[in-house]
């Protein structure tokens, strides 16, 4: 085969959900253009295509195997045509060059050409220095929540050691979540489940990308819920007896018992490798892919490692969801074969739950909060409004409380937040599908959305929420 005739090389750093989106797109772009690709993936770990967002129902046992949170197997990735390398770290990029060189677990390192280059490789989990040792590593019992590595880990902590006397009472087991946002409150909910007497720490307010009466109501129900929050409260230190956390002290000078600490303070950008070679990185840390993800020539950028466009404000943010990720990843397989496929933005939608036999409470959000409103330089007015899930003769009705931010000049929608039982934050997407259209409060409140009894009110909740703002403007 002569140069000219060499498939076109591709390749991607990350395994998961962006760079195995990206991956199989561009191979199926380039059957559809009849161009000849070859497709490598370089993961540094033993995983691919799984769930992050469902580790915490690992954890808590509602799901049953981690093979359950992985979409495809590596082993199927090979079978649709990609060349996938697991254990590969890589080490070093040259864009000169167009060289990637990884080292696998032996320590044998290979270099290897690219004629276009994938950015997937995600974030690192935020570490403070009080979780670590004098070694550097992590304090047996302490952990974060980001991979399939994690998830085991968490899995060997929480199921309860086996008693030598099957007749005595098992002792308390103490759970400390530190974090408050997405994974900290799952993960309160995990370990509530596994029995953990359970303490969630913040150094804000729970959900604190919420307006604080909103974020009010979802701490109230956690309360309500059996476990304890510390909001405005920080970590000063942790006790370790042999090797393994034994308590905690916060900045309220008390110190909390503690068999396992869950590190959930967020995420930041993995972007070490492209920065050493020389691609720029924006305020966040993230990589800073124009509106069809290339950071450099043939060089692309999609998932957690970038920043992403705030649709209502033009702004770099960094929003890290697998919802992005794939979009972005799609768009990356796309444009790598010669599309021209664009990002279109974020409004960081987004949703998550905290249940147990005691208390059942979902939250969803999108757009701004009224702090993000005032900052960006709207006039925001906003108003709470509670009502029902479903007509209030139906059994199946439960409390939502929905807030609806507007400007006041324009009427545009900004953001709207929900807080509610049963059946009520996906009702967030009607707010996001009109937030993405540039909508008003007005535009909101006359949608034409469906109603019967068992689903809704006549009006339903969010429009209900909607038109009352619109009245008060």
């Amino acid at each position: 085969m002569t140069t000219q005739e060499r498939p076109e090389r591709i390749v991607v750093i990350g395994a998961d959900a962006a760079g195995m989106s990206a991956a199989h797109q561009a191979l199926r772009s380039a059957k559809g253009n009849s161009r000849a690709v070859e497709v490598i993936a370089l993961e540094k770990t033993r995983d691919t295509s799984y769930s992050a967002c469902g580790i915490p129902y690992l954890v808590s046992g509602i799901v049953d195997s981690e093979d359950s949170l992985s979409a495809r197997t590596p082993e199927r990735h090979r079978e649709m045509g990609v060349d996938l390398r697991l254990d590969a770290n890589v080490v070093s990029i040259s864009l000169e060059a167009r060289t990637v060189t990884y080292v696998d677990t032996a320590g044998a390192a290979e270099t290897i050409g690219f004629d276009k280059l994938v950015l997937a490789t995600g974030a690192h989990p935020v570490i403070p220095s009080w979780a670590t040792g004098n070694d550097g590593q992590l304090v047996t019992g302490i952990h974060p929540v980001k991979n399939l590595d994690d998830a085991r880990q968490w899995l060997d902590l929480v199921l309860p050691e086996p008693s030598a006397d099957p007749e005595s009472s098992p002792e308390e087991r103490h759970a400390i979540v530190v974090g408050a946002g997405y994974i900290g409150v799952e993960m309160a909910e995990a370990m509530f489940d596994r029995g953990f007497a359970t303490t969630l720490i913040t150094r804000s307010a729970v959900m604190s990308n919420l307006d604080s009466d909103m974020s009010e109501r979802v701490m109230n129900s956690i309360v309500e819920g059996g476990v304890q929050v510390l909001s405005d409260c920080t970590v000063k230190s942790v006790e370790v007896v042999d090797g393994r956390v034994r308590s905690l002290t916060a900045s309220n000078g008390e110190t909390y018992p503690a068999d396992v600490v869950v590190l959930g303070l967020g995420v930041r950008p993995a972007t070490e490798l492209g920065a050493d070679a020389g691609i720029p990185v924006g305020d966040f840390g993230g990589y800073l892919p124009d509106e069809n993800q290339s950071v450099a020539e043939n060089v692309w950028a999609a998932g957690d490692c970038c920043e992403v466009i705030d649709r209502l404000t033009g702004n770099r943010i960094f929003a890290p969801l697998g919802t992005h990720a794939n979009k972005q990843g799609r768009i990356c397989g796309y444009n790598v074969v010669g599309g021209k496929q664009q990002f279109a933005g974020v409004l960081a939608t987004a949703i998550t739950r905290f249940t147990n036999s005691k208390v059942h409470v979902e939250v969803g959000r999108t757009g701004m909060s009224t702090d993000a409103a005032i900052k960006a330089g709207f006039n925001p007015e906003s108003l709470v409004t509670v009502g029902g899930t479903a007509s209030g003769y139906m059994r199946e009705r439960s409390t939502i409380a929905t807030k609806v931010i507007a400007d006041r000049h324009s009427r545009r929608l900004l953001g709207v937040q929900i807080v509610g039982g049963h059946n009520s934050a996906k009702r967030i997407d009607t707010a996001a599908a009109a937030l993405w259209g540039d909508m008003t409060v007005d535009d909101l409140a006359t949608m034409d959305l469906s109603y019967s009894p068992p689903f809704a009110t006549v009006w339903e909740a969010i429009q209900l929420a909607a038109r009352r703002l619109a009245d008060r403007l």
